[in-house]
């Protein structure tokens, strides 16, 4: 009986160990690919504090002390044209309203093909998932014909209210909401007589602060890096975003120093941090939230 016991105490400390071994391997594997990402931002940031003969001289991880020199000389460059912070402005006013409006009416779009079973609901839906497979640059000479004939060519408007139709949120939104929004509650609110909007500004939107917060660093990203679109519409260096001021750092008057154009990138990237650090938590709540419920 005794030895029976000690087997089986032995097989049961095997498998704890073989168990804590797997999850220290799976734990260092993270640890390593996370640091590999990360590489690449440290060494831009790296670099920004290094001057352009240091740049050029040698590959280095540790910074250097030219990090106020090569600002200083970036904003020298950019503010005899146009002050550097009319870009970060510019790109802030286009990506934050574009970030609303999809998002918003992406999650009321879902909504209404999720919640209301009318005809033709399901041709609907395949019409949006059409439209999200056709490339934008299929559709970029029609649409730039259109907005120059009605006189928008030189405008934030064409690269606002197109936001609007986001058949890609439309279709993350709908799939979380199969999940996590019980069609109950929303009887049940009609029951007590609230009205649609109401119930989907008060209800949905709550419990969809997850995919929403997922959703808008998505959206803000790719409105905060998008070039080919405001390079083809916009020809006033006053409304330019700042992925073109990027742009034109690869001119004659930049090309030389890269210690200027490392700052200019991190500058670039810098807001894309601040929006993620922001929603984090929100993502991180659902997560959490969604395993509690299982």
């Amino acid at each position: 009986m005794a030895t029976n016991t000690s087997r089986a105490t032995k097989v049961k400390d095997g498998a704890h160990a073989r168990v804590m071994g797997a999850s220290i391997f799976r734990n260092a594997v993270c640890i390593f690919l996370c640091f590999l990402s990360l590489i690449p931002f440290w060494i831009m940031l790296v670099n920004a504090t290094r001057s352009s003969t240091e740049i050029q001289m040698a590959f280095s991880l540790i910074p250097s002390t030219h990090i106020l020199e090569n600002f200083q000389k970036l904003l020298y460059q950019a503010n005899q044209n146009v002050p550097l912070y009319r870009y970060m402005v510019n790109s802030f006013a286009i990506a934050g309203f574009s970030t609303v409006l999809s998002v918003y009416f992406s999650t009321a779009t879902a909504y209404g093909v999720t919640v209301y079973k009318f005809k033709g609901s399901q041709f609907a839906w395949a019409f949006i998932m059409a439209i999200m497979m056709i490339p934008t640059q299929v559709s970029s000479i029609g649409f730039f014909r259109f907005m120059y004939n009605l006189g928008l060519s030189n405008n934030y408007i064409p690269l606002i209210v197109p936001a609007i139709a986001a058949p890609a949120t439309v279709f993350f939104m709908r799939q979380y909401m199969l999940s996590a929004l019980p069609l109950e509650i929303i009887d049940a609110a009609r029951i007590d007589g609230s009205a649609e909007f109401k119930t989907f500004n008060t209800i949905a939107v709550p419990l969809m602060k997850p995919a929403v917060a997922t959703q808008a660093i998505f959206v803000f990203i790719a409105s905060w890096n998008n070039f080919y679109t405001p390079s083809m519409l916009l020809s006033s260096q006053k409304l330019y975003t700042l992925p073109m001021f990027v742009q034109l750092m690869r001119g004659e008057r930049f090309r030389s120093d890269y210690g200027i154009i490392y700052v200019g990138l991190v500058i670039t990237i810098l807001p894309i941090f601040i929006v993620y650090f922001a929603l984090s938590k929100y993502i991180i709540a659902g997560v959490a939230l969604g395993g509690v419920k299982e």
